[in-house]
Parts: C-alpha cells; sequence; structure tokens
C-alpha cells in the first residue's frame, strides 16, 4: 500500500528545494541580488522568500548589505568550502603521521573526519600487538560515543553544537556510553580546556580511547587524530606516551597543512 507523504511532510520538502535554489542562484552572480530580484528569478512568493531568507542570514549562509538594498552567500558559505578543502589536505597528509603514532606506542591510531552526526575513519593504522583494536576505513561511530567524536564535536561552531545536543538521541552501545545531553555537554567544556578527550569502554567493550583535535584557521576540527587500546593495556605511562604523541603528530600536521 502507498503512503501518501503528508502536507507537513511536502511543505518541508518545498522549502528545502527553495532553500537551495536560493544558494545555486545567489553562488552564479557577482555581487548580490535584491529580494525583488529574487523573487523574480526563482518564482517565490515575497512572503515565503522573507521567511527563508531570514533564516539563511540567520545562519550565516546568506549576507544582507543595507547599503545596496542587496543578498549575498554569507561566511559560513566560505567557511564550509575552506573546511572542505583543508579536510582533503588533511586526508593526503595522515598516513606517515598515524604510522609514526603508532612506531611510538605501539598502539592503532586513526584520522577521524565529520559526516552528518558520526566520526568517520578515513585513515588508520592497526598496533601489530596481538591484542588490538582494529579500526577500519569507513567505519562510523555517533560523535557523543568515541574520544574521536568528541573532541570534533567540543570545537564545532556552537550553534551547530547546540542544535546536535538539542536533538540528538542517545543510544546504550556499551554500558558506558554517555546517556544525556548535560553529561556530554560538562565533558565537551572539559575538552575544550585541556584540549584532549577520552572515551572509557564507551563505543567498544575492553577498548579506551583518546583523541586531539586538527584544528582550521577559525578554530572548527578538520579532523581528529585517535589512538584506542585495549583497556588492559591502559597505564598513566601509557596515556602519557599516547597524548605526547598525539601532540607530536597534530603539531606536525599543522605545519604541513601551513604549507600545502
Amino acid at each position: 500500500m502507498r503512503v501518501e507523504p503528508s502536507e507537513d511532510t511536502r511543505s518541508a520538502v518545498k522549502s528545502a528545494d527553495r532553500l537551495l535554489d536560493l544558494f545555486e542562484l545567489l553562488a552564479r552572480v557577482n555581487g548580490g541580488l535584491s529580494h525583488s530580484a529574487i523573487t523574480a528569478a526563482l518564482g517565490i512568493p515575497k512572503s515565503s522568500l522573507t521567511q527563508l531568507l531570514k533564516t539563511a542570514t540567520g545562519r550565516g549562509y546568506v549576507a544582507y548589505s543595507a547599503a545596496g538594498k542587496s543578498y549575498r552567500l554569507g561566511e559560513r558559505f566560505t567557511s564550509m568550502a575552506r573546511l572542505t578543502s583543508r579536510r582533503q589536505d588533511l586526508v593526503g597528509l595522515a598516513q606517515p603521521v598515524l604510522e609514526r603514532i603508532t612506531a611510538q606506542t605501539g598502539e592503532s591510531a586513526a584520522l577521524n573526519i565529520l559526516k552528518g552526526d558520526d566520526a568517520e575513519v578515513v585513515a588508520t593504522v592497526s598496533s601489530s600487538q596481538r591484542l588490538v583494536s582494529h579500526m577500519r576505513l569507513g567505519d562510523l561511530a555517533p560523535l557523543y560515543a568515541t574520544s574521536g567524536g568528541k573532541i570534533i564535536l567540543a570545537h564545532m561552531l556552537q550553534d551547530r553544537r547546540d542544535e546536535y545536543l538539542a536533538r540528538v538521541r542517545f543510544e546504550p552501545i556499551t554500558a558506558n556510553t554517555l546517556s544525556s545531553a548535560a553529561e556530554l555537554r560538562r565533558q565537551l567544556d572539559k575538552i575544550r580546556r585541556d584540549g584532549i578527550a577520552y572515551s572509557h569502554e564507551e563505543f567498544t567493550p575492553g577498548i579506551i580511547g583518546l583523541a586531539k583535535a586538527v584544528l582550521a584557521e577559525d578554530g572548527q576540527a578538520l579532523g581528529s587524530l585517535n589512538v584506542a587500546l585495549p583497556a588492559i593495556r591502559y597505564t598513566p605511562r601509557a596515556e602519557a606516551l599516547i597524548a605526547d604523541a598525539l601532540d607530536e603528530a597534530v603539531a606536525e600536521l599543522h605545519r604541513r597543512l601551513a604549507s600545502a
């Protein structure tokens, strides 16, 4: 039996289409366009366009010039383009750095980037020890459940982070997985202060994770470097060794990105 989409669903899809049409139009023009010019080009009712522009300017995706009474793409788009480009650079530079982390620590290491509400493994090196945590290319994990995800979340722009915290639904992946936005928010505050994130058997039983962020110029995380190890090998000495190796790796990637 075919189920027809609800009126609310059709309305949401129409709004999304109009918003994308707006962005594509503004991307094609030099300078900006007036409200009336956008209405004429897209065939959107003035009242509907006003609401779209209010939302888009409020989020920074569209900027309004009072002097020219015109709209253009905003800084958020420019920032996203830079972030995407730098992430691609980062993935290309990461493999030898991860190999060095594993050589220094004896543990598995990975580079993670943001993908929707998850952290995705995009480069990885596995430990040669018999008892090992394998992180595979393409693996996805909720941001709240891993060290690499938490530190990416901690360095999100505040409005995006707040939006995520307002809507996230916590799945009990293990007995230690976080279960409330309040606790996650407290952890994120501490992560920003300390510069390091931890996951204590929150995604995989018996596995501890530590992560540090590779940051863009605007303070957002281009990605995160993490080390995962069996809890049985997690000691204060191992923690210090891993933290130092991650510090060195992040510094090296920042240097390489600066000259890329």
